[in-house]
């Protein structure tokens, strides 16, 4: 039984909650007036399908808002917009998963009026959820590996290719458990059962809405979850175009892109250099980030941030040089496109781990991610319980800090020898400094000659080496400008601004709409509005003009 005050608490927030829904209501009922008096009623343009089920319930996040404005901004502009809708479709849904408890059925009634309040006047092919008994057959007895490598082919469901179901469920249910190593064990088979079951029914019934309306094209948030995974891969399939979306850099800011958005491609003009206006802006960010002043998705890291004390220096003098090893969320949807080199983020800190043994005039500076522990998101295999495992800091020469010391980095790195990233943004910021940074996961900047990034873990171990005991590390002067460049791109080109339709809410990680009209949504009234209106439909770049 409830206390009153956690009765209370939990009233008060379903009152909150029913408050916000019913003023969204009322703004998008007004708006979906609007654009059904300005669209046509019948157009004989081919619909774009918008999907997105795997972020939010029954209150609007970031990229809800992102990609309902993006579906108005185009219904103006005279294209039909088809909303692929789940209505208990999966058996369960990313979101509606409780994985303390995986039996709980998930919270679909929320979920579709919420729904209801999201679509609102606008073209809905809802689907539900019917379990396939050859499917269903076939799982009863696999192992998770055996899930992992799953593909199923069904030849009277008009799907030509054998689908990857394992490939497509299995970042979806890491992020779900919270980690990244998926044990072999029931709860865990139950889960990734339900999942791939779900995300053959997401394929078959996407598979008939594409023949039956013929769409030009797909967008989609994210990308990496299994429902909108499926729908992909049943979109290439049938050589549709895909546009994924994300938050962008920016407070407020969406990407989109053709490619995959969690892997945040960039395609920056070679002749492209930074002007005096363009340096002074960026300064302006960068001298905010390394105060730790900034938020992504409505969530701020960094409450405040700590310079090193007096007795982190003295211990730093003890040492001839030190190198500070920048880690990431094991779970994040970015992960699948970092593990190029190495398996994963834990079998490169084995490595560094190997390092520290054997260098140990060099002091070793293992710093965990920030959003590691942030609540109701708590990874469930830190870098904080591999690091106990293994009983590393029994290291003299090597020093953890936790997610929740907010100790400088950017201090850090200035005192280093060079910087240690799996792919975190911070390695850019590094090089950015001038300093050398050696990457061991596939970060979207390697490419760019703006870090090292060795091809294998054999030459990874051999540069670390190199680094470890040269005298001294060269850093190519060019390598400062491009990452220059690539950060600026990524941060007022790429990301594209809704913040004159949004405002934060009063939860973190939700937003609100403003009160505008149907006008601020066309292309020459709007910035992102045109640049997306161009990539979706004269196959453009999705990048702000200057």
């Amino acid at each position: 039984m409830l206390k009153p005050s956690e009765f209370l608490h939990k009233v008060t927030r379903r009152f909150a909650r029913e408050n916000r829904r019913l003023l969204a209501d009322s703004r998008i009922a007004r708006m979906t007036a609007d654009i059904s008096a300005h669209f046509p009623s019948a157009s004989p343009v081919r619909p774009f399908v918008f999907f997105m089920a795997s972020t939010g319930l029954a209150d609007f996040t970031y990229n809800q808002a992102y990609h309902l404005l993006t579906a108005w901004g185009l219904r103006l502009q005279g294209v039909p917009v088809v909303h692929f809708v789940c209505q208990r479709g999966m058996s369960p849904c990313i979101m509606g998963t409780v994985r303390q408890k995986p039996a709980t059925p998930p919270p679909c009634a929320d979920c579709i009026a919420h729904a209801k309040t999201m679509y609102r006047g606008a073209q809905v092919r809802g689907f539900a959820f019917q379990a396939d008994a050859e499917l269903v057959a076939r799982l009863a007895d696999l192992t998770v590996p055996d899930m992992v490598n799953l593909s199923f082919d069904h030849n009277q469901q008009g799907i030509a290719s054998p689908a990857p179901l394992g490939a497509l469920v299995t970042p979806g249910l890491r992020w779900n458990l919270r980690k990244h190593t998926l044990p072999d064990d029931e709860p865990t088979r139950f889960i990734f059962r339900q999942y791939i079951l779900s995300a053959w029914n997401v394929a078959r019934e996407f598979n008939a809405l594409v023949e039956r309306e013929t769409p030009q094209g797909l967008v989609l948030f994210n990308g990496q979850f299994f429902p909108e995974a499926a729908a992909a891969w049943i979109a290439r399939q049938h050589g549709l175009r895909v546009i994924t979306h994300e938050v962008g850099f920016q407070p407020f800011s969406a990407f989109f892109t053709a490619g995959e958005a969690t892997a945040y491609p960039l395609d920056i003009p070679a002749d492209f250099t930074l002007d005096a206006a363009q340096d002074a802006r960026l300064d302006a960010y960068l001298e905010k980030r390394f105060q730790g002043q900034f938020s992504m998705a409505g969530i701020r890291f960094w409450p405040h941030m700590k310079g090193l004390d007096a007795a982190f220096l003295e211990r730093i003098t003890r040492f001839k040089q030190i190198v500070p090893v920048f880690t990431n969320v094991i779970f994040d949807t970015s992960q699948p496109h970092a593990n190029a080199v190495f398996s994963d983020m834990f079998a490169w800190l084995e490595t560094v781990l190997d390092l520290a043994r054997t260098h140990t005039d060099t002091l070793f500076v293992i710093r965990a991610h920030p959003d590691e522990t942030r609540p109701g998101k708590e990874s469930q295999e830190t870098v904080a319980d591999w690091i106990a495992a293994r009983r590393a800091t029994d290291l003299p020469n090597l020093v953890f800090v936790a997610s929740t010391d907010y100790l400088s980095s950017y201090e850090l790195i200035q005192r280093a020898k060079f910087t240690m990233i799996y792919n975190s943004t911070i390695g850019l910021e590094a090089a950015i400094l001038g300093l050398p940074v050696l990457c061991a996961g596939k970060a979207r900047f390697v490419d760019r000659d703006i870090v090292h990034f060795p091809r294998s873990v054999e030459t990874f171990r051999r540069q670390a080496e190199e680094f470890l005991v040269s005298s001294e590390i060269k850093v190519p002067a060019s390598w400062q400008s491009n990452a220059r460049r690539f950060l600026y791109f990524q941060l007022f080109r790429t990301s594209l601004p809704f913040d004159p339709y949004l405002t934060a809410s009063d939860q973190p990680g939700l937003v609100r709409f403003k009160e505008f009209t149907w006008q601020h949504l066309l292309p020459q009234n709007s910035l992102a509005m045109s640049a997306i209106l161009d990539g979706l439909l004269r196959d453009g770049d999705f990048l702000l003009r200057e």
